[in-house]
């Protein structure tokens, strides 16, 4: 097939693809037209259905798999889709393996990997915690194993979560290096646990969306519940501690406008955030610029609040 990461300017396109998203929209001059998004394993592209009424376009809605027949066209830097036909596809005329976004990396190796973190800890109090979640709790590590870490803008991905909490616990790791007043067992430990709640915030694949409690509470109050409810099956786990641990999840994402319910009043609290919101942000960087060719400016990007570009190369 022909996949979205591989499309350029001008081509022609006739393929299956799984439709995301689709929504009706309306012109400045009143004529209705349909907005989609498609998506394959190696990314999303986003659509335009500018004749949803033609004879050429049969009823679809999002979750199906769709043959599409359009042209890749340049808008705003950005490449997009315009769509002539669209029809369901029928059983047997595509693979679901083509259509999950997955991580470049081993998932058993990162799992191992943050195993060895999990190994490492001398606290036992917070080494039993954490093997609660990741050694004994075979449903949670199912999930989590396949997990993405965002419905969109990062790691929206099979291994995603796992991908990025690794990442993080790395950067956690080279902080108590550099900082010593850091406490490593309890900064590993939170890194490990930080997100945990977005086993439950989204929806598996392909659909990858917020679930009803996602919306109403939240990855980041959803984890910290979860600590709750393990902290209360080890018997004597000290109090101190465990509003510590709860305390650093809950302020993860460093300010109220960002979703975090307080604000980092520890000195791990703080590391976190810092380490969380560098993997986010450099991934999403990573993410943006291997998806174009265009080695100008891409223009304007909201979530990161700057116009972007490739660096140059160094001569």
């Amino acid at each position: 097939m022909k996949y979205i990461q591989t499309f350029h300017e001008s081509d022609n396109i006739n393929d299956i693809y799984l439709v995301k998203q689709r929504t009706s929209a309306v012109t400045k001059n009143g004529k209705a037209y349909d907005n989609v998004i498609l998506q394959d394993k190696t990314g999303t592209i986003d659509g335009k259905i500018w004749d949803p009424n033609s004879a050429g376009i049969d009823d679809f809605e999002a979750m199906d798999y769709v043959a599409i027949t359009g042209t890749v066209k340049e808008f705003n830097s950005a490449l997009q889709l315009s769509i002539t036909r669209a029809r369901k596809a029928r059983a047997g005329e595509y693979s679901e393996e083509d259509y999950l976004p997955v991580s470049g990396n081993s998932v058993d190796g990162m799992y191992n990997e943050l195993l060895s973190y999990i190994n490492g800890l001398e606290n036992t109090w917070l080494k039993q915690l954490c093997e609660e979640f990741f050694v004994k709790d075979e449903e949670f590590i199912k999930k989590f194993k396949v997990s993405s870490a965002a419905k969109s803008v990062h790691h929206s991905f099979v291994g995603g979560l796992l991908e990025h909490t690794l990442s993080v616990t790395r950067l956690c790791e080279y902080y108590t290096k550099a900082y010593p007043m850091l406490k490593k067992d309890l900064l590993i430990s939170v890194a490990i646990l930080h997100d945990i709640g977005k086993v439950r915030e989204l929806s598996a694949f392909p659909e990858n969306d917020y679930t009803d409690d996602g919306q109403l509470l939240g990855h980041i109050v959803m984890g910290s519940e979860m600590v709750s409810e393990k902290i209360k099956e080890i018997d004597g786990f000290p109090v101190k501690l465990a509003s510590e641990i709860k305390h650093c999840i809950l302020a993860h994402h460093g300010e109220y406008e960002f979703g975090s319910p307080k604000k980092p009043a520890l000195m791990e609290a703080v590391a976190l955030n810092f380490a969380d919101n560098t993997d986010a942000k450099l991934e999403t960087l990573t993410e943006i610029f291997r998806s174009t060719t265009n080695n100008g400016w891409l223009g304007f990007n909201r979530l990161l609040d700057s116009n972007l570009r490739k660096t140059g190369e160094l001569s």
